[in-house]
């Protein structure tokens, strides 16, 4: 077990299998030292965390849901990742993470939501998680989706 899968343990958590891409795509390529894992959708043990868009009000996902479901996104890319690279220890350096919030148009909560990969990556990873980040508010995503996370990785020499 990595040190990373021990971290994940820590939280009670388990890298899961690789969520199978939902169209034409791989879930994670490696070109050279980088890991380019595609958008990962919040699914768990096949099902989607939470559907809709994200703000305040009836028939909205709330905030705290979301940020679950990002750190659930957050996860599926670490699967990813161990997919291609087999030993998560090999990360160097989580670089870059994007993540996609469905917004209700007057919803601007999009860095907290995404705070929940964020997080995971900064606890999974320690100072190697530490990561350069974008929070996008979206109309829709893939499959009614609240959340989509994609992540840049770099491995070690």
């Amino acid at each position: 077990m990595s040190v990373v899968e021990e971290r994940l343990a820590e939280l009670g958590l388990t890298v899961p299998e690789v969520v199978p891409p939902v169209a034409a795509y791989t879930p994670a390529v490696v070109d050279g030292s980088r890991v380019y894992v595609s958008g990962q959708l919040p699914m768990r043990a096949g099902a989607l965390v939470a559907t809709g868009q994200v703000g305040e009000g009836d028939g909205l996902v709330e905030s705290a849901l979301a940020k679950d479901a990002a750190q659930q996104c957050a996860l599926n890319a670490i699967a990813a990742i161990k997919s291609v690279v087999g030993d998560l220890d090999r990360v160097a350096r989580i670089v870059k993470v994007v993540g996609f919030v469905a917004s209700d148009p007057g919803f601007t909560g999009q860095p907290f939501v995404v705070n929940g990969a964020s997080e995971l990556f900064g606890h999974a990873f320690a100072e190697k998680g530490i990561h350069a980040r974008s929070a996008v508010g979206v109309v829709a995503l893939p499959l009614g989706a609240s959340v989509e996370v994609e992540v840049i990785a770099h491995l070690e020499d």
